[in-house]
């Protein structure tokens, strides 16, 4: 006999906060987006979302609290669109992980103003030093699926390689957030870096050694 899960019920005063902490938040996005990340004030924050500024600090008690907030926000889109369960009908562990910087390009380019600015200030508070590895145990989970397959030399550590493109995912996107023109770029750019990385990984044929 299978088993049911019970989904919580929220109640008014936690639909309550959620409504007015994401008002909050939308607010400083669109106030990062017109002003940057340093010149928008807490303060023009509270006012854009009609709130007090306690209200604000009850929320995030910081203004580096919305970058960790922004951070959450990104990994959570990411895990909806690009997370595959074992058994996907992708073809091979290449379409998976093409799928997967697919899903992490769309992310870029949607708000690309927006990432520009919260990518900088992430950095800048030390966001990649402190970050969860999620999208990098994403792409492990997907290498392991490889290897399983056969598509993945079976010598090939998955999480040292999920770091790894996780690595070059990052590099992409900080040279792309720097350029002003040619806005297309990332998605070939992170294209060519994948195959590069799935060449060398890729299983190999035994060759019989030749007397």
């Amino acid at each position: 006999m299978g088993t049911t899960t019970e989904i919580p019920v929220i109640g008014r005063r936690e639909r309550n906060r959620q409504r007015v902490r994401a008002r909050i938040y939308t607010s400083a996005l669109e106030l990062f987006a017109e002003k940057g990340y340093d010149a928008t004030t807490i303060d023009e924050i509270a006012e854009r979302a009609d709130m007090s500024r306690g209200t604000f600090f009850n929320h995030f008690p910081r203004k580096e609290d919305l970058i960790t907030e922004w951070a959450r926000d990104r990994r959570r889109t990411l895990m909806d669109r690009i997370e595959q369960p074992p058994g996907t009908d992708a073809d091979d562990t290449g379409a998976l992980l093409h799928l997967c910087m697919s899903g992490l390009t769309q992310l870029s380019e949607a708000q690309r103003r927006v990432t520009e600015i919260m990518l900088t200030a992430w950095v800048k508070t030390g966001g990649p030093l402190t970050e969860e590895p999620c999208t990098a145990e994403v792409f492990a989970r997907i290498i392991e699926i490889g290897v399983r397959r056969g598509d993945i030399d079976s010598r090939v550590d998955p999480v040292l390689l999920g770091n790894l493109l996780r690595d070059a995912y990052l590099g992409v996107v900080y040279r792309w957030a720097r350029r002003t023109t040619d806005p297309g770029r990332i998605a070939g750019e992170l294209r060519d870096v994948l195959d590069v990385i799935l060449r060398g990984v890729a299983a190999r044929t035994a060759t019989p050694e030749v007397r």
